[in-house]
């Protein structure tokens, strides 16, 4: 069985998604000639099955109907109790032998196109079932609601998803810098009993981009840095001078100078090993382009371990000292840091996440880097982003050209989405809509929403693995008003 993931909310989630799909047994659309087809009826059944989360019974239903499945069984059940389960929105095509049509999460907004393929000898056996995340269709669109109904309705989903174990963290919603709601959730620290605060530090993940961005953002406001600048005028001795002599600043900015990721099998062997941004460039460092820089758009955590290599060049102090003095100190963010995994850090959570084939809750210790970098691992509270947010916005990091330039997109990164420097752009033609960053790895998940035009800023941090944070935001950006 094939399945496809390209939206965020199950990009991340890669490891649960192998050999998963799921819909509901809703016949919607479907007339009486539809419902005799022997597509539409193994579908229906195959969907009761998988909702119902009963593990025999779908184990059942695999051996009678889809057998190639059964391999799976385990991701199945975990990516169910991740999803609630589907509910089936709309039938776009049925025959004897294909069905296909949208769904939608039962736990969440997301919606997804499915495609099911049987044979066509009886007992019609499930040949494939490919599910594809897409954009939520317009025809389908949420109503906005009023500000107090947008959070009554938060505080309603925490509630559920407390409850089924899919949420520990923090939630912040603020407008125009009022806060309207702040609360913690769950536990900081399982095995000890120690619940989350609005104090638990919550490891951030790539959020840390942002923070490199107005970074470097600074120093090209002070005329240490140039955009356009190759890579190779601040690392003199970088080891592959074709990719300094190419690559930008701009480039790495945006995502679009073809310098690769730091995770993999290298990673892993040498986890403990990268302990200083330099650590990274010596095992990285000789590799080529995977594109030539500019074409495209490609996600790089290496890029901006790059960026942060470049800050300590050009300001002779390490990159984490840099931003404790000119932004961390600024804004007011007094609990935010990366210090390595071996120092104890007050408050700091514990994360847990779900191996791919299990169903328990267990620490992602043995999964973290040394030490956060400048392309995310650091550690955060809700409260600190806000800081950040409003500081941002008050030009106490930036000035007013600075902050436009920054997080203005300048490159597509999906559909509907652009790519500003170290922040996402989904801002309309009409200006509404938000800038920030997720963040999200096992065991860990955030998510900053900043709307510029309304005021509004989201901030929501968990410890348990993706789209565990990023769930919470999309229910209410598709619902606070846009004023």
């Amino acid at each position: 069985m094939t399945v496809r993931h390209p939206l965020a909310l199950w990009c991340l989630c890669v490891a649960l998604l192998l050999g998963s799909a799921c819909t509901s047994a809703q016949q919607t659309g479907a007339d009486a000639d539809d419902g005799r087809q022997p597509s539409l009826r193994q579908f229906s059944a195959w969907l009761d099955a998988f909702n119902t989360g009963d593990r025999e019974r779908y184990e059942e239903f695999l051996r009678d109907n889809f057998p190639s499945l059964l391999a799976f069984l385990d991701e199945e059940m975990g990516f169910r109790e991740l999803t609630g389960g589907f509910e089936l929105q709309k039938l776009e095509r049925v025959t004897a032998t294909q069905v296909s049509g949208l769904v939608q999460e039962r736990a969440s907004d997301q919606f997804a196109r499915f495609e099911l393929q049987v044979e066509a000898a009886e007992p019609h056996v499930i040949l494939s079932l490919d599910l594809a995340a897409i954009p939520r269709p317009q025809e389908f669109a949420i109503e906005r609601l009023t500000e107090g109904e947008a959070i009554a309705g938060v505080e309603a989903l925490l509630e559920t998803e407390v409850a089924a174990d899919r949420f520990s963290g923090a939630l912040l919603v603020a407008k125009d810098g009022e806060v309207l709601l702040s609360d913690a959730y769950g536990m900081a620290d399982r095995e000890r009993g120690i619940p989350s605060t609005l104090q638990t530090r919550f490891r951030i993940g790539s959020m840390n981009k942002m923070v490199t961005a107005v970074a470097i953002l600074q120093l090209v406001e002070a005329g240490t840095i140039e955009l356009d600048a190759p890579l190779g005028e601040y690392l003199t001795d970088y080891p592959n001078e074709r990719l300094a002599d190419e690559v930008t600043i701009h480039h790495l900015l945006t995502h679009t100078g073809g310098t690769g990721d730091i995770f993999g099998p290298d990673f892993d062997v040498h986890r403990e090993e990268l302990r200083t941004l330099g650590d990274y460039v010596e095992l990285y460092g000789t590799r080529g382009f995977e594109f030539k820089p500019g074409n495209r758009w490609a996600y790089s955590n290496y890029g901006f371990v790059l960026l942060g290599v470049v800050i300590d060049r050009v300001t002779g102090r390490t990159y984490y000292d840099y931003v404790q003095e000119h932004i961390y100190e600024p804004a007011g963010m007094t609990l935010s840091g990366s210090l390595p995994e071996d120092e104890a850090v007050p408050d700091r959570s514990i994360g847990y996440m779900k191996p791919p084939g299990t169903t328990e809750w267990v620490p992602n210790t043995d999964t973290l880097p040394y030490r956060g970098t400048s392309a995310g691992g650091g550690y955060s509270t809700v409260e600190d982003l806000a800081s950040f947010a409003d500081a941002l916005l008050n030009h106490e990091l930036l000035s007013p050209e600075s902050t436009e330039l920054l997080i203005t997109a300048k490159v597509e990164s999906g559909p509907g989405a652009g790519y500003a420097y170290g922040f996402d752009d989904r801002r309309d033609e009409d200006e509404n809509g938000w800038v920030g960053h997720g963040g999200g790895a096992p065991g860990m998940n955030g998510d900053l929403r900043i709307y510029p035009r309304s005021g509004y800023v989201i901030v929501v941090l968990a410890n348990l693995d993706p789209p565990a944070a990023q769930r919470i935001s999309d229910y209410l950006d598709a619902r606070l008003p846009m004023e």
